[in-house]
């Protein structure tokens, strides 16, 4: 797209929103500690049932601030094609979470952490925010989804 092309309707942004979460597999996950210290990972993950799912060590500075903080701002894609999600985390032990997640998990990655070590805990990280834009003509209309809801 160039920056010369019209901008997209909110409602072609939300379908190449969702597009994007079932057809890749690596994520940015932005967190941070209690102290504002933050950190950057790109995490393999899926969408299921409106969250995203992700799966990390409980002990990696990462799981930590999942659990901790409690919320964790997502990216896809490169600066040409933004996608930002924020959300709120909910944790989960290998034994406690839903199998459906799980295997949807394993189904796009072929990785299942519940056979890996007993360290890695899943995350469901369900936005309350979403924008995506293609450059600076699609900063207005960028917001699709405001406190949990999608506006589109």
């Amino acid at each position: 797209m160039k920056i010369t092309d019209p901008p997209r309707s909110a409602e072609r942004r939300k379908d190449d929103v969702l597009s994007r979460l079932e057809r890749e597999t690596d994520i940015w996950v932005a967190t941070a500690d209690d102290a504002g210290l933050p950190c950057l990972v790109p995490l393999w993950f899926v969408w299921h049932t409106e969250a995203v799912w992700l799966s990390t060590r409980i002990t990696s500075p990462t799981g930590r601030n999942l659990r901790d903080g409690g919320r964790a701002r997502l990216a896809l894609g490169d600066t040409l094609d933004v996608v930002l999600l924020d959300g709120e985390v909910a944790v989960f032990a290998p034994a406690d979470v839903p199998e459906a997640a799980a295997g949807a998990l394993r189904a796009k990655t072929g990785w299942d952490p519940r056979g890996d070590s007993p360290s890695y805990a899943f995350f469901r990280i369900r936005p309350y925010a979403v924008q995506a834009w293609h450059g600076e003509h699609e900063l207005r209309g960028r917001h699709l989804m405001r406190d949990g809801a999608w506006v589109v």
